[in-house]
């Protein structure tokens, strides 16, 4: 089904770029937990406050007096959501496309492996990678508000959100791996799994507008993940389904086009 020597590799070749990630994402997280004060108008409400139209189109409202609804929009209103999503562009261009283009798939295809499998164990290490992220970014907002806001932060809301932008961005990521699997160069698979992404980004900024706009909504993947009806406590059942739906659907096609088409080595 995988296979764990490519596994290993592929996982030990993408450290530096997960660290990077995780680095990036330790200044925000660090950064946006100490601007939280509980007891008077936080410093980011306030420039919120200063710029409406802009600020909402990006995911930004005032989040009144609650650890949980300031890191809901200040950090998954943009670092959380869309990091993974630079992230998941970056790796899933290289790990099918990356290697045709360079001229090194035939190598892996000269191992006893098939391509089916070859794919399976590339979309493994996308999905661990993804998760490792997610699963830092958790981590890293936990303790930060342990030791600077010590019992305030709604931890089970916070998981349940990152279970929520996990399955959203196994999807995401599953455009970038459909895009790698049916391109002979990294350019017409960077083309598209970078440009649907944030097609569907611009789309959610506009429908955050509101008014006429906000019918948006319904073209673009990221309505799914809706941190206002996480902290108010709804299913979430209905969009991870759907989430790992799309996700089954890219990875699937993805796996089967690369199976069965020619191959420029």
């Amino acid at each position: 089904m995988f296979s764990l020597t490519l596994f290993k590799r592929e996982m030990k070749a993408n450290n530096k770029l997960i660290i990077i990630f995780i680095y990036i994402l330790t200044l925000y997280i660090s950064t946006i937990v100490y601007m939280f004060n509980p007891n008077s108008s936080n410093a980011f409400d306030d420039i919120i406050k200063s710029m409406p139209g802009i600020m909402k189109a990006f995911g930004f409202v005032a989040t009144g007096n609650t650890l949980i609804g300031f890191i809901a929009t200040d950090l998954y209103g943009m670092i959380v959501l869309m990091f993974p999503v630079v992230f998941s562009i970056i790796l899933g261009n290289k790990l099918i496309a990356g290697y045709v283009d360079r001229g090194s798939m035939a190598y892996l295809l000269a191992t006893p492996n098939k391509r089916v499998k070859l794919a399976l164990t590339q979309a493994l290490c996308l999905w661990i990678s993804i998760a490792i992220l997610i699963t830092y970014a958790t981590v890293a907002i936990i303790i930060s508000s342990a030791i600077m806001h010590p019992g305030m932060l709604d931890i089970g809301k916070l998981i349940l959100m990152n279970v929520v932008i996990y399955f959203l961005h196994i999807a995401i990521s599953g455009i970038c791996f459909f895009a790698s699997c049916i391109s002979n160069d990294t350019k017409r698979s960077f083309t598209i799994g970078a440009g649907i992404p944030i097609a569907f980004f611009l789309i959610q900024m506009l429908a955050n507008m509101g008014g006429k706009l906000e019918n948006l909504k319904y073209f673009t993947i990221f309505t799914l993940f809706n941190t206002n009806n996480i902290i108010a406590g709804k299913s979430v059942v209905f969009p991870v389904i759907i989430l790992v739906t799309v996700a089954i659907v890219l990875y699937g096609l993805g796996i089967f086009m690369f199976s069965k088409r020619d191959l420029s080595l």
